[in-house]
């Protein structure tokens, strides 16, 4: 019965027979996806700002897809997609909690069987080198509401999740906008009461990343926030931060990260995306050393260079196209 369930398991992720039954409920729920998206203006300013910095790219283009692709799509797409990529050179199996080494590979190759004999090796790691960017693929996007408050992302490229630097801007983008004690925070809602929410997002891909400032407020009070996010930046770029800044962002990250492994199910996926988008498994105290030897010029030096990239700036609200120009010289 046991090894029943395990081969069970193991069909389901690389045999499952996507019949046209399947795809139909399937469909309708993602179109709903694509509807609840579109209804919350905080969701959407994410897909449009990602549309804009990275354009016509896979990071450029939602995870959900559009209503047009996925009202298209036939039960040989999703299948031909499905078998392509679900399959042993791409797979990677991480367990955690009260488990035992061979064990967990007699299970494994038990669930498997065959699929694990010949001669395939594992998929290398992604790289992102098929895709170059060099600035965002246009200045500004913008989707027209009428909502009470208006939803804004300004950002840059940033770095590929290889890149030696993450560390620092890490500590960079906690300090920055990474929760109540940061800069932005107090300066723009703390201070000055302009937004309900404001705060800062450092994205790593492969070969590719983005920097960017998120911030709801009223749209009469968008032309500050912009320029009051924009002296922000530039001050940190050309001054860093301060020694109590670093402290205590380097702080708030290791704190952060030791609070998110409080589960096995969080170790398990630290494992498994480790091996995925790394290629090597950096034990928890390795990444809170990294994150200790974060020094004042390091952060300064990668302020001074995210902080100076061209930027981009996506909207949701009560705008049209030749309003972009008044907000972006805000």
């Amino acid at each position: 019965g046991d090894v029943y369930k395990r081969q069970g398991l193991g069909d389901l992720v690389t045999e499952a027979p996507n019949t046209a039954p399947d795809l139909e409920s399937e469909r309708t729920v993602v179109l709903e996806e694509i509807a609840m998206r579109d209804d919350e203006p905080a969701d959407a300013v994410h897909d449009l700002y990602a549309e804009t910095l990275f354009g016509d790219t896979p990071l450029g283009r939602s995870v959900l897809g559009t209503v047009e692709s996925i009202e298209s799509l036939t039960r040989d797409d999703v299948d031909g997609w499905y078998r392509d990529r679900y399959a042993v050179p791409s797979i990677v199996v991480s367990a955690a909690g009260r488990v035992d080494h061979q064990q967990v590979i007699d299970l494994v190759t038990a669930a498997f069987g065959g699929r694990l004999s010949g001669g395939a090796r594992p998929e290398p790691l992604r790289l992102g080198s098929d895709v170059v960017l060099g600035e965002p693929a246009r200045p500004t996007g913008l989707i027209h509401r009428r909502t009470e408050q208006t939803h804004l992302l300004l950002g840059s490229l940033g770095m590929g999740r290889l890149d030696e630097r993450r560390y620092a801007g890490a500590v960079l983008d906690a300090a920055v906008g990474g929760g109540m004690s940061s800069r932005l925070f107090q300066e723009i809602r703390e201070k000055r009461g302009l937004v309900y929410s404001v705060g800062s997002s450092l994205t790593h891909y492969a070969g590719a990343g983005s920097f960017s400032v998120y911030a709801g407020c009223s749209p009469k009070r968008v032309p500050e926030v912009l320029r009051l996010i924009r002296a922000g930046l530039a001050e940190v770029a050309a001054t860093g931060l301060t020694t109590e800044e670093v402290v205590r962002a380097r702080g708030q990250l290791k704190g952060g990260l030791v609070l998110g492994l409080e589960d096995t199910g969080s170790r398990m996926s630290r494992l498994g995306k480790s091996e995925l988008s790394y290629g090597e498994y950096l034990p928890v105290r390795e990444v809170l050393a990294r994150l200790e030897a974060v020094q004042e010029d390091q952060v300064r030096a990668v302020a001074a260079d995210l902080f100076t990239r061209p930027t981009c700036l996506a909207v949701v609200g009560p705008y049209r196209e030749r309003d972009l120009d008044r907000l972006l010289a805000a």
